[in-house]
Formats: C-alpha cells, sequence, structure tokens
C-alpha cells in the first residue's frame, strides 16, 4: 500500500486506524522533526501530508495538535530549550 498516494481516511480506516489518532501522532511526530513551525508553515504541512479532500476537515486539528506537541510541558523541557537558545 502507498500512504502518498492513498492517504485518505478509507484507507485507514480499512487498517483500523482513526482520523484523530492518526492526525495526532503525525502532528507529533512533524513538531519533534520541525519544532519551531509558524501555523502556515504548520497548515502547509499538513496539506502535503494529507493531500485528499476527505482529510481536509482534520487540518484545525492538526495544527492544534502541532501546537499541543511543541509546547512544553515540563519544566525540564522549558529549561533544556533556553539553555539550546543560550548557546545559539
Amino acid at each position: 500500500m502507498d500512504f502518498v498516494s492513498e492517504n485518505r481516511p478509507e484507507t485507514c480506516s480499512s487498517l483500523g486506524l482513526d482520523c484523530g489518532t492518526c492526525i495526532r501522532r503525525c502532528a507529533a511526530t512533524t513538531a519533534t522533526v520541525c519544532p519551531d513551525l509558524q501555523p502556515a508553515g504548520v497548515h502547509r504541512v499538513f496539506f502535503q501530508l494529507y493531500a485528499s479532500p476527505g482529510c481536509h476537515p482534520m487540518a484545525h486539528a492538526f495544527m492544534c495538535a502541532y501546537d499541543e506537541a511543541s509546547t512544553p510541558s515540563k519544566p525540564m523541557g522549558i529549561a533544556t530549550r533556553a539553555i539550546a537558545a543560550a548557546a545559539a
């Protein structure tokens, strides 16, 4: 199965995946790889990954999940980013 050309809700559903889980996992991975994207960049990434019109209603959920995943929730994460920024 080629997820690049068959990335649509029906394909994922046939594999036992739901849109919410797929979006949250992909957004978290995107935030790990590209933690400093601006909203327009997150939006663009979503539409590149999910080109199927059937996936488009999940764009807002992807952006929210990206924001949640890229925002450190632990003090250690904040300290790590501050140290990295100071070193740069």
